[in-house]
């Protein structure tokens, strides 16, 4: 554990940015179990933090000592190819002007969170935080990637020049109910679930799935990453980056088998070769977030999906509006 003292949560003032989302959500329930002096999750229609004018106001109206940025703009293979610059200036600007605006106000702590896509395309698996440099990431979410690492390389200076608290954190990829489901730009998960129930209910004999099904990917539970970040934020204060993660990887083809089964779609799945098939492996070694802070993942995968899949045919109607609006 660091010598630093431990942040009391509860004596604090506290603002999620992207608290509506996914992960915030979940994030934010577990915060309330800390009863902090306020908690504030306000979303992009609040304040646009792609700007001066919104990333100001953040602050001098939320007046927060504890920030943790989730906002993101984010998506699956598909979406980051059709959306290099935007991904690459959205994510840049966003987080580079919080940080500078965070200095200015006098955070007691910054949580940056970043993203497994930074790590170099051949990265060898466990990916170890000290290979976050060892090469370029992955070409199809590269710009996402370099984007969220460069908030590493800022949070680093800063500390250095001003003692600024600010850490960074590095999940893997995240799933669990609530996910989003719209296929343009859900990650593998959802889409996967949603290709398979959707075939099974329309009597559909087979599904598409992008790659060759060869990848392997870690997956962590959405409220196992919102109990990691939790930890770090009252625990943890240091330069290094840190990996959250179960340490555990599966490739893609028995992923979708996995689904398949827990769905009861009994068709075919057929893999499309031509489209890319994404970084070859992710496996995080997330040792250093078990002697840094204590967190180490409790979700099985199993459980998780069945939750996922229940969750998804619970709310099947409302989701597809939502996801695929008219």
């Amino acid at each position: 554990m660091p010598e630093s003292p431990e942040l009391d949560l509860s004596r604090v003032r506290v603002a999620v940015t992207g608290g509506r989302g996914f992960l915030g959500r979940a994030l934010v329930r577990r915060l309330e179990r800390e009863h902090p002096k306020s908690l504030d999750a306000p979303g992009s229609r609040d304040y646009d933090l792609r700007t001066e004018r919104g990333v100001r106001g953040f602050y001098a109206d939320l007046s927060p000592d504890v920030v943790i940025h989730l906002a993101a703009v984010v998506g699956g293979i598909g979406a980051n190819r059709a959306n290099p610059g935007r991904f690459f200036y959205e994510n840049a600007v966003m987080g580079i002007q919080l940080v500078e605006h965070g200095r200015r106000h006098g955070l007691r702590k910054l949580v940056l969170i970043g993203t497994v896509c930074s790590y170099p395309k051949f990265t060898p698996a466990p990916f170890r935080e000290d290979d976050l440099w060892a090469g370029y990431p992955e070409e199809t979410n590269a710009p996402y990637g370099l984007a969220k690492k460069m908030l590493l390389v800022q949070s680093q200076a800063y500390r250095a020049q001003y003692d600024f608290p600010s850490i960074y954190l590095i999940p893997v990829n995240l799933y669990g109910p609530e996910d989003n489901f719209a296929l343009e730009s859900s990650h593998v998960i959802p889409a996967i679930v949603r290709k398979c129930v959707e075939a099974k209910l329309a009597g559909e004999r087979r599904i598409v799935l992008w790659g060759d099904g060869s990848p392997t990917r870690e997956f962590l539970y959405v409220d196992d990453a919102a109990e990691g970040i939790a930890l770090a934020a009252r625990r943890y204060d240091g330069a290094e980056p840190v990996n959250l993660g179960t340490g555990q990887e599966i490739r893609i083809r028995d992923l979708a088998e996995h689904i398949r089964a827990m769905t009861g779609f009994e068709g075919e799945i057929v893999w499309d070769a031509s489209k890319p098939n994404g970084q070859p492996r992710r496996c995080l070694d997330t040792s250093r977030a078990a002697r840094l802070f204590g967190f180490t993942a409790g979700t099985p995968l199993d459980e998780g999906l069945r939750r996922t899949c229940d969750w998804y045919l619970r709310n099947r109607a409302a989701v597809l509006r939502q996801a695929d609006p008219v």
